[in-house]
């Protein structure tokens, strides 16, 4: 089996979004991107707006306290205090913090730069009175080129961030419309219009009577197709839109979707025009326009992920001896690779390859996890029950960890096919894609109380769903500290699990 790292996966991933060179285009549609981007990837438009504020808050601070040594005095000590806040203000006044998807560079660095005359206008009329106009002349000569200068580069930089994020679909949010109806149009013509959002299909039950687009976009099936659609790991939402009075419809169609882990969205057609209306305005919604810090979730993610790749890193140096004698081990008790991957659910149902050291024969792997692990399972080795009992054949998740496939605390990946018994596993909860609303983890709240090792009975897999939404909904930096702490004793302590 070849060896391929997390990084070619990742691009080899990329590669396969692209259009097949011969391969009709037209059925991607006039909102789907070059590129899709798995949404574990996605930039939310709040938080880089507010980064974007800090670079810039920090930049002109330095601007300031460099150009303090060209001007001393109270005049210039004065304005240097007040001219950072001033500019910041100014560039949020006059949207520069906006990033329109139209919007060419002239413009944008236009609005820099009236921003930054306009703050400095502010700073000579209300420091004027004061310390005269020969000081403030003074002062504003020293700081404003360099502001300008500094203002202006960096801009330019975020400008292209900005474009860059959005053209790899990292910054556009993505959604699929369930129901070709009137207000399905609707949407996707305000979208067409402000290209704020990418809508990669439409899928509609009545595919015989559905058209083949929606003002462009495709209807790729019915949501029997869309549940099992390659496309669904890159949606962030599902919007359903259906008639208002067809109520049990909607309830249909919200309990079959609902083994999705998508993010649900109704919007109904021929309800009130007003009602309507709204509810597009907030779907498509730019998502840059609106700048009041990132919100609880997006904090709660970037502790996360802050904690992932601090302890990640760490822990991977450490036992970095470890796996080097391990895959040694591996090496001499049987033939074959050091390592195993197997293709598992991550984050929103979407495909990863994970990485553990390899516990079996080779010539016996069995990569869609159908025959589950039992005592005494002849195929595994000699050093397999020793790293599977340790938990040190998934060390190497430590990988997939650091490229943000998985998180250090989680639910547990399963295999892709994985079953229990003759029945997919995924099949036997109807909640079972829930646990996917969160990156998969290397431990988690179900495996410190007990719920580790194969899942092969209906109850186990009940019992393991359950624990794993307990967790999505009670997620918290300081619970996953306290996972972490306590895994070691909980498998030290463990004898009994098939692992």
């Amino acid at each position: 089996m070849a060896f391929l790292s997390p990084f070619q996966r990742v691009t080899a991933h990329d590669r396969r979004a692209e259009p097949r060179e011969g391969a009709r285009t037209d059925r991607r549609g006039p909102l789907r991107p070059k590129r899709l981007a798995p949404t574990r990837a996605r930039i939310r438009g709040p938080v880089v707006a507010g980064k974007i504020q800090c670079v810039d808050a920090a930049a002109l601070l330095a601007c300031a306290l460099t150009a303090r040594g060209f001007a001393p005095g109270a005049a210039a000590t004065a304005s240097f205090l007040i001219a950072p806040a001033l500019v910041l203000a100014a560039l949020f006044l006059f949207r520069a913090y906006g990033f329109g998807r139209h919007e060419p560079l002239g413009l944008h660095l236009g609005r820099v730069l009236v921003a930054l005359c306009v703050a400095a206008g502010v700073d000579v009329l209300a420091l004027e009175p004061f310390v005269g106009h020969a000081g403030l002349a003074q002062a504003a000569s020293a700081w404003l080129p360099l502001m300008v200068a500094g203002m202006g580069v960096l801009h330019l930089i975020w400008w292209r961030l900005v474009r860059r994020w959005r053209e790899g679909g990292r910054l556009t949010p993505s959604i699929v419309v369930v129901g070709a109806t009137g207000a399905a149009e609707r949407l996707v013509r305000k979208v067409l219009a402000q290209g704020e959002i990418n809508v990669l299909g439409v899928f509609d039950d009545r595919a015989g009577r559905a058209p083949r687009t929606i003002a462009g976009v495709p209807v790729l099936g019915d949501t029997e197709a869309m549940v099992a659609h390659r496309i669904m790991p890159f949606a962030d939402r599902v919007v359903i839109t259906v008639p208002a009075r067809a109520r049990n419809r909607v309830g249909e169609l919200i309990a079959r979707l609902k083994v999705l882990p998508n993010e649900i969205v109704l919007l109904l057609d021929g309800d009130d025009a007003a009602h309507e209306a709204a509810a597009i305005s907030r779907i498509a919604e730019t998502p840059l326009a609106h700048i009041s810090g990132p919100p609880t979730d997006e904090r709660r993610a970037f502790a996360k992920r802050a904690q992932d790749l601090v302890v990640g890193a760490t822990a991977l140096m450490a036992a970095a001896p470890l796996m080097a004698l391990i895959a040694l081990a591996v090496r001499l008790d049987s033939p074959g690779p050091a390592l195993f991957r197997q293709r598992r659910h991550g984050f929103n149902n979407e495909e990863i390859v994970v990485w553990k050291f390899r516990s079996m024969r080779t010539d016996a792997a069995d990569l869609t996890a159908s025959r589950q692990v039992v005592a005494d399972d002849d195929r595994v080795t000699r050093v397999g029950r020793f790293i599977r009992r340790t938990s040190l054949d998934e060390l190497p998740q430590l990988l997939n960890v650091l490229t943000g496939e998985m998180s250090l605390v989680g639910p547990r990946p399963h295999a892709v096919g994985m079953r229990t018994g003759q029945v997919e596993s995924s099949r036997l909860v109807a909640e079972y894609a829930h646990r996917h609303r969160m990156k998969p983890g290397m431990t988690g709240w179900a495996a410190i109380h007990g719920s580790r090792g194969p899942v092969d009975t209906p109850d186990l897999v009940r019992r393991r769903v359950a624990l794993d939404i307990e967790y999505i909904e009670r997620q918290s930096f300081w619970l996953d500290l306290y996972i972490l702490a306590m895994t070691i004793p909980c498998l030290l302590g463990d004898r009994a699990t098939v692992r």
